[in-house]
């Protein structure tokens, strides 16, 4: 009888299961069990949630950014949703640092992009500028920061809404999941905001190679309690790269004999982005025929670190190097790999522009602390070895016009064997004129010696020399030798020095070390 008149009531109704569970509930008062399943509470509350902070996290991932000008310098700013807060700032290559700035479940991640060079040359234009430069910068920071709040806003939102429009299909559900994201981030600025500590920067954290940087720029209390004085250097810091191009581009040019070939001697970079500039700039002034770096043009030798060395292809003319004591083997392995590059090792010879240049790579890797640096005893013996390449060279009627090397001790081996001979490591420039009948070029630093710049209260000038040599006897005619102010300075001089020998009246060039049989290969001339 039940079933019958279950049937004619299915029948005076509409066929909704909402319709049935009420004209089933009218005749039956009894508790019945819900035909439609209902989730609990506490799931829905955890579903939603799930909904909101994966939607914010997509829309924080895809439109939470903002590219912002900060000073000179081109920024990108982004919130990420973290465990712990804090503040992150790359800056690439070198590495990042991190400072505990706040707790919340959000973090501020900068990267630094670029050096605007237009707004670097208005500073160095304008240098009263640089006064009001800490002003400019907390200016911009609070723009870029306002417009990351906004974009945030706007991105978390508008995530959340739409995941929950495309989970619950149902436009009140969808709408709440905003709010809630909403509501959500202002908790986490306003969590941000009470636990902001300002002395977070005495103790940041380094990764990368920025890692040695509290060994070389000095304690972070020290930059503190002295800040106005760092902050000048920080702002003649940022134009630097513009001040040294400026400089450059209008060096005076030499106009040498047509037959005279160009080299600039470039040695111990150092990781300094500016010498590429710089050495590009002067190719082109001085038309360089060939350029050679007598090394340390890293700082660590890491394979973190070989992104720098990309400029080199497009210097404008072939690049001749050998391995310094801050350089790795996976440095040369690297630099191998590129077009227009010659690496020479173990008194290997190469012929470009005309000239013969043999080198060897420095045998010591200092940055490895895990092996004990032998000393000069391992620089001669590599000098030895690069002086028998040559003996070999000079027998096969070959002879090189130029020997290469990082150590100075270990080009002073070759004394007597080639007319001119290349070193750096010292970080100054001598030009001197060994008892064999070489002479013997020592660069100073290109890269201004790179981050230890600024260890001294002088900073180390950036050089480079440019040699005119004769195509026919390889001699050396004169060499230019630049010299550019170093971090924060804007000098520029050249000046041109002539050997000896080819002066007015001076007597004839002393020929060089006797033929190959009366020198040993394991000894000094």
């Amino acid at each position: 009888m039940a079933a019958r008149d279950l049937v004619a009531a299915i029948r005076r109704v509409r066929r909704t299961p909402g319709a049935l569970v009420r004209h089933y509930r009218a005749r039956h008062p009894h508790p019945v069990s819900e035909l439609v399943h209902q989730p609990h509470p506490y799931a829905r509350a955890l579903g939603m949630v799930a909904v909101v902070l994966l939607g914010a996290w997509l829309g924080l991932l895809i439109v939470g950014s903002v590219r912002a000008p900060v000073g000179p310098m081109d920024t990108q700013m982004t919130l990420r949703p973290s465990a712990t807060g804090g503040t992150k700032i790359n800056v690439s290559p070198l590495g990042a640092l991190e400072l505990d700035s706040h707790i919340a479940p959000i973090r501020l991640d900068v990267d630094v992009d670029s050096l605007d060079p237009e707004r670097s040359r208005a500073l160095v234009d304008h240098p009263e500028r640089l006064s009001g430069l800490q002003d400019e910068v907390t200016h911009d920071v609070q723009d870029g920061t306002l417009d990351l709040a906004l974009r945030s806003c706007v991105a978390v939102v508008s995530g959340a809404t739409a995941l929950g429009l495309a989970v619950y299909r149902k436009p009140r559900r969808a709408l709440a999941a905003g709010g809630l994201a909403l509501t959500l981030l202002a908790a986490s600025g306003a969590t941000a905001f009470l636990t902001w500590n300002p002395k977070s920067v005495l103790e940041p954290k380094f990764s990368g190679l920025l890692s040695s940087a509290p060994s070389v720029v000095g304690s972070a209390r020290n930059i503190v309690s002295e800040f106005d004085v760092y902050q000048k250097e920080l702002a003649r810091l940022v134009t630097n790269v513009t001040k040294l191009y400026d400089a450059t581009s209008t060096l005076p040019t030499y106009a040498p004999d047509p037959s005279t070939a160009r080299v600039l001697h470039v040695s111990d970079i150092h990781l300094n982005p500016a010498s590429w500039h710089i050495i590009a700039s002067l190719v082109e002034q001085y038309e360089i025929d060939v350029i050679v770096d007598s090394g340390d043009t890293m700082d660590h030798g890491t394979a973190a670190e070989n992104g720098f060395l990309d400029p080199i292809e497009d210097l404008g003319a072939p690049y001749v190097w050998v391995r310094g004591n801050h350089d790795s083997q996976a440095t040369q392995g690297y630099l191998e790999r590129l077009k227009n590059v010659h690496v020479l090792d173990d008194g290997r010879t190469v012929n470009v522009a005309g000239l013969r240049i043999a080198g060897t790579g420095d045998p010591q890797f200092t940055p490895d602390r895990s092996v004990a640096a032998e000393g000069d005893p391992a620089e001669r013996a590599a000098g030895s070895r690069l002086a028998a390449a040559l003996l070999a060279q000079k027998a096969k009627g070959t002879p090189a016009d130029i020997a290469v090397a990082h150590n100075p001790v270990a080009a002073k081996e070759t004394d007597g064997l080639v007319p001119l001979a290349l070193a750096g490591h010292v970080h100054h420039p001598e030009m001197e004129q060994l008892d064999g009948g070489t002479r013997l070029r020592i660069e100073g630093s290109t890269g201004g010696s790179g981050l230890r710049a600024i260890e001294d209260d002088k900073p180390d000038p950036v050089t480079a020399s440019v040699l005119y040599l004769d195509r026919t006897t390889k001699r050396l005619q004169a060499w230019d030798e630049i010299k550019l102010g170093g971090l924060g300075l804007t000098t520029a001089e050249v000046s041109r020095h002539i050997p000896e020998e080819n002066e007015p009246g001076a007597t004839p060039t002393p020929p060089l070390s006797p033929d190959p049989s009366s020198r040993s290969p394991q000894g000094s001339p």
